[in-house]
């Protein structure tokens, strides 16, 4: 013992074994001696806090540096460093300031070193221009190592220009930068563009500044942003040290690039090179992967980490997750990765979940939640926007309920991301209220805020809400982009609210989002659907590369518009340009060929799909089959259809089938069909209206009053017919009106019945029928006519497929007044002009009463 406390008595030996613990041993043994010491010298307190500070121990050198204060040693100007350093990593601004007080009363403030750690702490801390002053009130003594900190912090702070002005003062007065400058100020360049790093790069080469590994990284990493790989390629191959990093940064490059060739053949002669690419290298190369969709390379690259004993790495494990979750057709393999992981993090846990989420497996992501948390594994926003978009796809009001109570009382911080999840689960479910109450609570809203709000009304079909919310969106000084603005562009199209579609088209021009394909689309399938063909097209033409959407847009749009051999004309152009049809296209097809009455067409259409396209058809393209041979009064094959196709049958191909059997007068199979649909939609009036109208037509009045009694007491009501029109940019809805409940001399009734006078009086054969005399299609065609200049054309929205006689009613104006009317109903538009529409006076494609 007397000889263990004479060794601890020799200060000299007792801080060389501490330096030698420190370097060897770590912390945990060096405390021990320190703590045993008898005496500790200045020295050694600050070996043990800069050690702390070295290893990110950050709270235990701040805890030792009070202790130091209270033996009464006095810091020296490397123990204010350390200390300043630890209060940085930690933002602890308050006891950095007290530390800058002892610093000056010590007399150290005009040390450099310590001059760069009080510039340090305060920039790091958000206090910019107080750093800025102590840099300037040490300036003339200020060497590289000052300067390059403050730069640093200038490209923490996201004050990019400022870095670079730095950088000129810096050489201005008399500074040499060396290579950690450099790697700062690429950082900025990164931000800024290209050029920026190009001078920086020439700068590197005037000064004659040694390439050595971390820079050249630094250099690669910059090119690779700009996708100017080449020179990447060549800071790689230039003269000076090369190692796994540097080439790992190139691969990286080409991953990011998506060039897949090139970053196999990097990583293959990385290898040949005789370095051993590590777990960076190999995330890079599955990430790669799983960008690309190459599952046979990451199974390969998933042999290659097995082989070199990385299969524990959790980093490469995620990435393996990643990969098999992105590329393969099952989920088995990624759960054979995770379950296989020894230490699962966050992300994981994460990555697991999403897939699960891509797969179709949103139920089992509240399980993967609950047992995240039961690991002690706390979720991040990611995680919690992920199970909100499982929520989303679930429409489960309770699970969103249930998550967002998580949120609030976990204090989950990513605010907006959250928030913006938030919303956009509480809209997908409809709860409108909810996702605007979420909306107006955020302390900050975003534009990704907007378009989900405006998605999910549109989808909701709350379309004149899905427009009212630009106005919120501008009170929040954001402006549309292009992923928003095809939302705002959307609404308007299922408004038909033209002049409001104008304005977003003109503002898309003047902001530069015109050249967005997805702005475009838009813009096609709203001229399209307001009759406004020639501007569909004008916008189909201008996009460079249009893709199966844009295609979709325009055939959907001849087709719908009366122009059958033109839209069946794009699909064939489609075609030979190289796009191949997905499911959507065949939807068009089959309905072009429904109105066309172009039965053979149809099916020859329907048979291609499978065995041309790979294609499989789902339930609504045997509906669009259904509905083909059933308006040709092929009610058997029909028949044949629906019992022997592959999927569930539902109520819409039986009332399909129904409605052709009312047009056809075929009451023992319409009564089959009304039989099976009431029993998977009991609550649906439309059988029974239909029914009830077969009954009459087939001479059954009392069946036919037997079925609206019994549609009656069950509480059922025929859709109220409601039609829309704008009219200076402002939209108005009419409601179907009982003929015996208005009065005919009044408002709009009044202009009706002057204008059956007025088609009277000029001799055109009109035979009215009395109880629709003033259905909403009239009223707003006649509103748009009576209050929109002669050169404006009405356009009219209807929620219900048109009767006959509004029909008749509404191609009859056309020849009294030279004015263009487009109806649209559905997915048809009905152009009338001098008299004709552009359906032809189909019967199929409206209703007969």
């Amino acid at each position: 013992m007397t000889s263990k406390l004479s060794l601890l008595d020799n200060l000299g030996l007792c801080n060389n074994l501490l330096s030698l613990y420190l370097k060897t041993d770590g912390t945990l043994n060096a405390r021990k001696l320190f703590d045993e010491m008898p005496n500790r010298t200045v020295f050694a307190w600050t070996v043990m806090i800069s050690s702390y500070t070295k290893t990110q121990e950050l709270a235990s050198a701040l805890s030792l540096f009070e202790e130091m204060l209270a033996s009464g040693i006095v810091p020296n100007e490397f123990t204010f460093s350390s200390v300043l350093r630890s209060c940085a990593g930690l933002r602890e601004l308050n006891y950095g300031a007290k530390v800058h007080g002892s610093v000056i009363k010590t007399g150290f403030l005009g040390d450099s070193v310590i001059g760069s750690s009080l510039t340090d702490i305060y920039s790091k801390c958000g206090k910019l221009k107080e750093a800025r002053e102590l840099f300037t009130s040490c300036k003339n003594g200020a060497d590289t190592i000052s300067w390059t900190m403050m730069i640093s912090s200038l490209v923490e702070a996201r004050k990019w220009k400022e870095a670079l002005q730095f950088y000129s003062e810096m050489v201005e007065a008399g500074v040499s930068p060396n290579e950690f400058t450099f790697v700062k100020l690429l950082g900025a360049s990164s931000f800024l563009g290209l050029e920026f790093g190009k001078v920086i790069h020439s700068n590197i080469i005037v000064r004659g500044v040694l390439l050595n590994v971390v820079l050249k990284t630094s250099l690669v990493d910059f090119y690779s942003r700009f996708a100017e790989m080449e020179d990447s390629v060549r800071v790689l191959n230039s003269s000076g040290e090369q190692d796994v990093f540097l080439w790992t940064s190139v691969v990286s490059g080409f991953v990011r690039n998506l060039r897949a060739k090139e970053a196999v053949a990097t990583f293959l002669e990385m290898r040949g090179l005789g370095l051993q690419p590590d777990n960076f290298t190999y995330t890079a190369m599955l990430s790669l992967c799983s960008s690309v969709q190459l599952l046979d390379l990451g199974k390969l690259i998933h042999s290659l980490t097995i082989k070199v004993g990385l299969e524990d790495s959790t980093d490469v494990g995620n990435a393996l997750l990643d990969m098999y979750m992105k590329c393969s057709a099952s989920e088995v393999e990624a759960l054979r990765v995770f379950r296989a992981m020894i230490s699962p993090n966050v992300v994981s846990w994460t990555t697991l979940l999403l897939g699960l989420v891509d797969h179709g497996f949103e139920q089992d992501c509240f399980g993967v939640l609950m047992e995240m948390v039961r690991q002690r594994v706390e979720p991040n926003v990611v995680t919690l926007s992920g199970v909100l978009r499982a929520c989303s796809k679930l429409k489960s009001v309770r699970r969103v309920l249930e998550i967002h109570g998580y949120i609030l009382r976990q204090y989950v911080d990513g605010e907006i991301i959250i928030g913006n999840s938030l919303v956009d689960a509480y809209a997908s479910s409809d709860k409108v209220a909810y996702a605007w109450n979420v909306a107006k609570l955020m302390d900050r809203r975003d534009t990704i805020t907007y378009t989900s709000l405006v998605t999910r009304f549109n989808e909701l079909g709350k379309h004149e809400m899905a427009q009212s919310v630009i106005k919120h969106m501008y009170g929040d000084g954001i402006s549309p982009d292009q992923f928003s603005l095809p939302g705002f562009i959307s609404a308007s199209a299922n408004l038909g609210a033209l002049e409001n579609g104008k304005h977003l088209h003109c503002y898309s021009e003047k902001s530069g989002y015109s050249s967005s394909v997805w702005v475009s689309n838009s813009m096609i399938d709203m001229y399209a659907k307001c009759g406004v063909l020639e501007d569909a097209k004008k916008v189909f033409e201008e996009i460079a590369t249009p893709d199966v959407v844009s295609w979709n847009g325009l055939v959907s749009g001849l087709a719908s518009n009366g122009c059958i051999s033109s839209a069946l004309s794009a699909f064939e152009e489609m075609r030979m340009k190289g796009t191949e049809p997905d499911s959507v296209t065949f939807l068009i097809l089959l309905s072009a060929c429904r109105n066309g009455r172009l039965t053979e067409m149809g099916l020859e259409y329907f048979r291609s799909m499978e065995e041309i396209h790979n294609i499989k058809p789902q339930i609504e393209h045997y509906v669009h089959l259904v509905d083909i041979l059933g308006r040709a009064g092929r009610l058997e094959e029909a028949t044949g259809v629906l019992e022997t196709m592959p999927l569930r049958q539902n109520a819409l191909i039986f009332k399909t089938l129904l409605r052709a059997c009312r047009y056809h007068g075929n009451l023992s199979l319409g009564e089959d069909m009304a039989s099976k649909g009431l029993a998977l939609a009991p609550s649906d009036p439309a059988f029974y209206i239909l029914l009830a109208d077969l009954y009459e037509e087939s001479g059954k009045p009392e069946l036919a009053q037997k079925t609206r009694n019994l549609m009656s007491q069950k509480g059922l009501s025929k859709k109220l017919g409601k039609s829309s029109v704008e009219v200076q940019g402002k939209m108005h809805s009419f409601f179907s009106e009982d003929v015996t409940t208005v009065e005919k001399t009044k408002g709009i009734y009044a202009e009706i019945e002057w204008i059956k006078s007025e088609i009277e009086r000029s001799g055109f054969r009109y035979r009215g029928n009395e109880s629709a005399s003033y259905h909403s299609a009239k009223q707003a065609a006649v509103f748009g006519l009576v209050y929109t200049s002669a050169q404006t054309p009405v356009h009219v929205v209807k929620n219900k497929i048109m009767c006959k006689d509004c029909h008749d009613f509404v191609s009859l104006i056309t020849r009294l007044v030279d004015k263009n009317i487009t109806v649209r109903d559905g997915n048809q538009v009905h152009v009338f002009k001098n008299g004709k529409c552009s359906c032809k006076g189909d019967e199929t494609s409206y209703v007969l009463s």
